[in-house]
C-alpha cells in the first residue's frame, strides 16, 4: 500500500515540475514576449494569410465570443455530415457503418464542445477517417478553443483600463502550434514505443490459447490518446478508453497520461499570475484549488482501498482493495487518483469502470465535475473559478460594508446577475435534465420514441439514479464519462445531453469573458486601506467556502438519493 501511496505523490510532484515552468512559458508565449518556439513563427504567418486574418487586429470581448462561436458553429455542421457519411468515405478497413442522426448529433456536440461524451464504441463506431479529420481535429482546437477564450481573461486585467483584448485567432493559432502541437508529438511517440498502436492496418485476426478466433482492433492510437489527455478531452480510440490495454499498456503510460491531463489546467493558472504581474494571486488560487482536489482525492483512495462492504460481510479478505471493475495494471490507489483527476479536470478519460466504484467514489466524482473549477479543463478552469471568485468578492464586500472590487475595478450588479446566472445554469442543467430522465423512465417506459426506458438501466434503485445524474453531470461539466451500466445511445440520451453539452459549455465561457470584458473598461482604483484584497488567506478560504456551499445547497438532495443512499443500503 505504501508503494501505491508513493506512486499518486510522485505522479502529482512530477505534474508540479512540468507544470510550473510551463505556465511561465505560456504567459510568455500569450503577452508576445521572446520564448524559444519563435521559429514557428513563418509558420503561423502563412495560416493567417491563407485564413485572411490579421492577428494584430484588436478586439473588445464581444468581437472575441463572435469569433469563438461562429468557428465552432462551422466545426459542428461540417462534422455533423461526416459523421453521417463516414461508411461511405475512405480509410475505413474494418467496415463499420455510419452514424445515425441522433448520434451524429450528439457526438458531434460533444467533440466540438471538448466534452467527448461518446456514446458509440470507438472501435466500432468510428473510421479511421473520422477519428482523425473529425474527433482527433476537434480535440485539438476544442482545446485550443478553451486557451484563447483564459487569454482573452487575462487580458482584462493585465493592463489598468482594457476595452481592446487582443486577437482571438492569434491566441487560438498559438495554443496549437507552441503548445498542443509540440507536446503530443513528444507524448505520441513515447506512446508508440510503449506498445500503443499507430498503424493504419485493419484488425488482427489470431487464436487464443483457449482456441477462440480474436479479432483485435488497431489503428493510429498513439497520436489520438496523447491529445485527448493533453487537451483534456478524454475520448478514447478503444471503447474501454484508457483501460483498454492498447491504449494504456502500463503503469508506466498510466503515469504519462495522469500527467499529462493535468499539467496546462495547472500551468494556466500560473500562467495567468505571470501575465497579469499578480503571481501571489494565482498561487492562492492554486492553493484553493490543490485543497479542493485533496478533499476529493483522500476519501476516494480511502474508500477504493477499504474495499467492498458486502463482500466482507460474506468474510471474504479484500487484501488489494475494491477491485471491481479494475485493471490488476494498476490497482484501486492510483486508478482513485485517476478518478479524481479525471473528474474534477474535464478529460473524462477512465482507466477503470467508474459504475464499478464504490458508492463513495461515485459521490467525489460527481461532486468533482459539479463543481469543476479544482484546476477544471484546459482554459475553462480559470473561467469557472473566476465565476466562484467574483461571488466571494460580492459577499466579502457585504460583510465587511464596502463596494466589492476586484484588481481595482468595481464589481456591480451588472456583473453579478451575470455570475448568478452562470452559477444558476449548472443546477438547472443538470437537475432538471435528471429529473426528465427519471419521469421519462418511470412513466414511459415502454415508448419507442425513447427506445423502451426500461431497457436503459442495468441496475435499477439508488445506482440507477446514479447513473441517469452522472450522466448528465457529465455532460454539463464537458467531461464525458460515464456510469457505463447506462444504455444511452437512443434518442432521448442523444438529445437531451446534446442540448446540456452546448449550454454547459458555451455560456460558461461566455459569462465569465462578459464579467472580465466589462470590469476591464472600467476606471481603474487605485488600491487603499479599504481595498479588500484577493491574493490573502482569508479571502482565498472565502472562497473554498462559497465553492462549498452553494455546491451543497444545489446538488445535495441529488447526490442523497443517488450514492449516498446507495453507501448506506450497502453496509446496513
Amino acid at each position: 500500500m505504501n508503494t501505491e501511496l508513493f506512486g499518486i505523490v510522485a505522479t502529482y510532484l512530477l505534474t508540479l515540475v512540468i507544470a510550473i515552468p510551463l505556465g511561465k512559458y505560456l504567459a510568455k508565449v500569450f503577452a508576445g514576449e521572446k520564448v524559444w518556439t519563435d521559429f514557428l513563427k513563418p509558420i503561423e504567418s502563412g495560416i493567417y494569410k491563407l485564413s485572411g486574418i490579421n492577428p494584430k487586429e484588436q478586439m473588445n470581448w464581444k468581437q472575441h465570443m463572435k469569433a469563438l462561436m461562429t468557428i465552432n458553429l462551422v466545426w459542428l455542421v461540417y462534422g455533423f455530415f461526416v459523421l453521417m457519411y463516414q461508411d461511405k468515405l475512405p480509410l475505413n478497413p474494418d467496415h463499420n457503418p455510419a452514424m445515425s442522426p441522433d448520434l451524429a448529433f450528439n457526438t458531434i456536440i460533444s467533440f466540438v464542445v471538448n466534452c467527448n461524451l461518446q456514446q458509440y464504441s470507438g472501435e466500432s463506431g468510428a473510421t479511421y477517417l473520422t477519428q482523425h479529420v473529425v474527433m482527433m481535429f476537434l480535440q485539438f482546437v476544442s482545446a485550443a478553443t478553451g486557451i484563447a477564450a483564459a487569454v482573452v481573461f487575462f487580458k482584462a486585467f493585465r493592463d489598468k483600463t482594457a476595452t481592446n483584448l487582443g486577437n482571438f485567432w492569434e491566441f487560438f493559432v498559438k495554443a496549437i502550434t507552441r503548445l498542443l502541437l509540440p507536446l503530443s508529438l513528444i507524448m505520441a511517440v513515447i506512446l508508440a514505443f510503449s506498445g500503443t498502436p499507430s498503424n493504419y492496418e485493419a484488425k488482427d485476426h489470431f487464436i487464443s490459447l483457449q482456441g477462440d478466433s480474436v479479432n483485435v482492433s488497431r489503428g493510429p492510437a498513439a497520436g489520438f490518446v496523447a491529445i485527448k489527455h493533453l487537451g483534456t478531452n478524454g475520448g478514447g480510440w478503444f471503447g474501454a478508453n484508457s483501460a483498454h490495454p492498447l491504449e494504456n499498456p502500463s503503469y508506466f503510460t498510466n503515469s504519462v497520461e495522469l500527467i499529462a491531463q493535468v499539467i496546462i489546467p495547472i500551468a494556466m493558472v500560473i500562467a495567468f499570475g505571470i501575465f497579469i504581474r499578480r503571481r501571489k494571486l494565482s498561487w492562492m488560487i492554486f492553493g484553493v484549488m490543490t485543497i479542493g482536489m485533496l478533499l476529493l482525492l483522500i476519501p476516494t483512495i480511502s474508500s477504493e482501498l477499504g474495499g467492498n462492504p458486502a463482500i466482507a460481510k460474506m468474510g471474504v479478505t479484500q487484501l488489494s482493495g475494491a477491485m471491481e471493475g479494475k485493471e490488476m495494471r494498476f490497482g484501486p490507489a492510483i486508478t482513485g487518483y485517476w478518478s479524481t483527476v479525471t473528474t474534477i479536470i474535464s478529460t473524462g478519460s477512465v482507466n477503470s469502470m467508474h459504475d464499478s466504484a464504490m458508492p463513495l467514489t461515485g459521490l467525489w466524482q460527481l461532486l468533482g465535475m459539479m463543481i469543476n473549477a479544482f484546476y477544471g479543463g484546459c482554459g475553462v478552469g480559470m473561467l469557472n473559478y473566476f465565476i466562484y471568485l467574483i461571488i466571494a468578492v460580492f459577499i466579502s464586500g457585504l460583510m465587511v460594508g464596502r463596494t466589492p472590487e476586484f484588481l481595482g475595478h468595481k464589481v456591480e450588479a451588472r456583473e453579478i446577475k451575470i455570475a448568478a446566472l452562470v452559477t444558476l445554469l449548472s443546477p438547472f442543467l443538470i437537475l432538471a435534465g435528471t429529473a426528465l430522465a427519471s419521469y421519462v423512465f418511470t412513466t414511459h417506459g415502454n415508448a419507442a420514441w425513447a427506445v423502451q426506458p426500461k431497457t436503459w438501466l442495468n441496475n435499477p434503485g439508488f445506482h440507477g439514479f446514479s447513473e441517469m445524474l452522472y450522466q448528465m453531470t457529465s455532460s454539463n461539466a464537458n467531461n464525458g464519462s460515464g456510469f457505463e451500466g447506462l444504455g444511452d445511445n437512443n434518442i432521448f440520451w442523444n438529445v437531451s445531453t446534446g442540448f446540456v453539452l452546448f449550454l454547459g459549455r458555451f455560456i460558461p465561457i461566455i459569462g465569465p469573458i462578459a464579467i472580465a470584458g466589462l470590469l476591464g473598461a472600467k476606471k481603474h482604483i487605485p488600491e487603499s486601506a479599504g481595498t479588500l484584497k484577493t491574493d490573502t488567506l482569508t479571502f482565498s478560504l472565502m472562497t473554498l467556502a462559497v465553492i462549498i456551499v452553494l455546491n451543497a445547497l444545489s446538488y445535495f438532495p441529488a447526490l442523497t438519493l443517488g450514492p449516498l443512499a446507495e453507501y448506506f443500503t450497502l453496509i446496513k
